[in-house]
C-alpha cells in the first residue's frame, strides 16, 4: 500500500476529463484504422488492386503505427506527454487531407503510413498518461476509457463511411465537389484530428514526468488538483524514489536475463501480440467485404458493420465497469475461452461455404451462424482483451521504463496487427476455414498464457511494479 494514499480518493471530474481529452488520441486511433472499411473496395476499383496489394494498402498504415509506437515513448520521456500528443494531431490531420486526394495507390499508401505515425504514437500516449494521473482504486476504469475512446473512433468511422457511401448511393459514386465518396471518409478524419490537438491544449502534463524534469512544483499543483492525492510530498518522494532506480530511461532499460529483456517487458508484447492473432481487426477492416460474401449487398453490409461496432462500443462499457472490481486476469481469462469457441464456430461455418474467391457465399443456416458467431467474438474481445490489454500495458511496467516499455510493446502489437491485416486477403482466398482457424488456435494460446505468466496488477500503485513477471501470485496478494 502506498504511504500517500491511506484511502480510496472519490473520483473527481477533473481527472475523468484530462483522461478522457487524452483518450481522444484512442478515437482516432479506432477512425484511422477503421475507415478504410468502408472505403476498401471502391478505392481498390479505382485503383485496379487486389490480393496482396489491396492488403498491403489497407495494411500499410500499420508499418508507420509500428514506428510511430517506437519512437513516442522515449521522444515523450524527453519531451513530455503533452508534446507527443500535439505531433499525433498534426500527422493524422495531414494524413487525412493527402489520404483524401490521393491519385494512385502508392501515394495513398505514403500518405496512410504517415498517418500511421500518429496512431502509433496515441496508442503508447494516451494509456501511459491516464496510468500516470489515475489513482489506483480507478485506473482500470480510466484506462479503460482508451479502449473504448478506440471503439467509439471504429464505429464513428464506419458510420461516416455508411452515411457518405448512402448519400453518393455508393462508395464510389460522386459526392461534393467533384470527389467520391470513399474520399471523402478520409477527409473526414480531419475534424477529430483538430479537435485533438486542441484537447491536448487543455491538459496538464504527467506529474511523474514533471518530478522526472525536477518541476515538483507543478507536479505537486496536478496531483492536488487532479488526483486527490492527500499526502502530497508523500507522493513525490515516492515517484522520484521509483525514477532514480535507473539513472535515465532508454531501450536499453529494458534488458534483462531473459532473452535480452525483462521479463515483464515479454509479458507485455505476448499480451499486445495475441491481442492482435486472434484476428480482431479482420473484422473491422474486412467486415464489409465479409457480408458481402454471405449475400448482403453494399448497404446492408455497411449496415451490419456498424451494428457490430455498436456491439463493441457496449461490451467495452461492461469492460470498464468491472475491471476494478473483478480484476484484469480473470477478465482476460474469460475472454481468450470466448473467442476460442466463436472463432471455432465461424471456421466451422465457412466450412460449409459455397463457390471460390470472390463468388464465395454461405448457404442458410450458416450464413447466420457466421454472423452470430462474429459478433460475440466481438463481445467476447470487447468486454475483455480489448481494453484489459491497454490497461496491463499502462500499469504493469516499472515507472522508470513505462514509456519505453509501453513504445515497444505497442510497436509488437502493431507488427502483429500489420501480419494479421496483410495476411488475411491471402489466407481467405486459400480458404476462410483456414484463416479462423488459425485465429481460434491462437485464441486458445492465449488462454494458456494468461494462465502462467500474466500477473494481477488489480489495486497496485504504479511505484510498487517491479521488472519481475513471475511474481504472479505475489502480485494478487499485494491487490487485495
Amino acid at each position: 500500500m502506498s504511504t500517500s494514499d491511506t484511502a480510496p480518493t472519490p473520483l473527481n471530474g477533473r481527472i475523468l476529463g484530462i483522461s478522457l481529452a487524452a483518450a481522444m488520441g484512442g478515437f482516432l486511433f479506432g477512425f484511422d484504422t477503421a475507415v478504410i472499411n468502408g472505403a476498401i473496395d471502391a478505392m481498390s476499383a479505382d485503383f485496379g488492386i487486389s490480393g496482396f496489394l489491396q492488403g498491403f494498402a489497407v495494411s500499410s498504415a500499420l508499418l508507420g503505427c509500428v514506428l510511430g509506437a517506437w519512437l513516442a515513448g522515449p521522444l515523450a520521456a524527453r519531451q513530455g506527454r503533452i508534446r507527443v500528443m500535439l505531433v499525433a494531431s498534426a500527422l493524422f490531420t495531414i494524413s487525412a487531407i493527402g489520404s483524401g486526394l490521393a491519385f494512385g495507390t502508392w501515394d495513398l499508401i505514403a500518405w496512410r503510413s504517415l498517418g500511421g505515425l500518429g496512431v502509433g504514437a496515441a496508442s503508447v500516449i494516451a494509456p501511459a498518461y491516464i496510468a500516470e494521473v489515475s489513482p489506483a482504486h480507478v485506473r482500470g476504469r480510466l484506462g479503460s476509457l482508451q479502449q473504448l475512446a478506440i471503439v467509439l473512433g471504429i464505429f464513428a468511422a464506419l458510420l461516416s463511411d455508411a452515411f457518405l457511401a448512402d448519400a453518393a448511393g455508393g462508395a464510389a459514386e460522386m459526392l461534393w465537389l467533384g470527389q467520391e465518396a470513399w474520399r471523402w471518409m478520409f477527409l473526414a478524419e480531419a475534424v477529430p484530428a483538430l479537435l485533438y490537438g486542441l484537447f491536448a491544449l487543455t491538459i496538464p502534463e504527467s506529474p511523474r514526468y514533471l518530478v522526472d524534469q525536477h518541476r515538483e512544483e507543478e507536479a505537486a499543483d496536478v496531483l492536488t488538483r487532479y488526483t486527490g492525492v492527500r499526502d502530497v510530498a508523500a507522493k513525490i518522494k515516492e515517484i522520484r524514489t521509483s525514477l532514480k532506480r535507473e539513472a535515465r530511461e532508454s531501450l536499453a532499460d529494458l534488458k534483462g536475463a531473459s532473452m535480452g529483456l525483462k521479463p515483464i517487458v515479454w509479458v507485455g508484447i505476448a499480451l499486445a501480440i495475441f491481442q492482435q492473432f486472434v484476428g480482431i481487426n479482420v473484422i473491422f477492416y474486412y467486415s464489409t467485404t465479409l457480408w458481402r460474401s454471405v449475400g448482403f449487398d453494399e448497404s446492408q453490409a455497411l449496415t451490419t458493420s456498424v451494428i457490430t461496432s455498436v456491439t463493441n462500443v457496449l461490451v467495452t462499457v461492461v469492460a470498464i465497469l468491472l475491471v476494478d472490481k473483478v480484476g484484469r486476469r480473470p477478465l482476460l481469462i474469460f475472454g481468450s475461452a470466448g473467442m476460442t469457441v466463436t472463432l471455432g464456430a465461424m471456421a466451422l461455418a465457412f466450412s460449409q461455404s459455397q463457390g471460390t474467391g470472390e463468388d464465395v457465399s454461405l448457404p442458410q443456416p450458416w450464413a447466420t451462424i457466421a454472423l452470430v458467431a462474429a459478433n460475440l467474438f466481438v463481445v467476447s474481445f470487447g468486454a475483455t482483451w480489448g481494453p484489459i490489454m491497454w490497461v496491463m500495458l499502462g500499469e504493469m511496467f516499472p515507472n522508470k521504463i513505462r514509456a519505453t516499455a509501453v513504445s515497444v510493446a505497442s510497436a509488437a502489437n502493431w507488427l502483429a496487427n500489420f501480419a494479421v491485416s496483410t495476411t488475411f486477403p491471402t489466407l481467405s482466398s486459400i480458404s476462410l476455414t483456414l484463416a479462423y482457424g488459425v485465429y481460434a488456435t491462437c485464441a486458445l494460446l492465449s488462454l494458456l498464457f494468461v494462465l502462467s505468466k500474466v500477473p494481477e496488477t488489480k489495486g497496485r500503485e504504479l511505484e510498487d511494479m517491479t521488472d519481475d513477471a513471475g511474481g504472479r501470485r505475489k502480485a494478487a496478494r499485494t491487490s487485495d
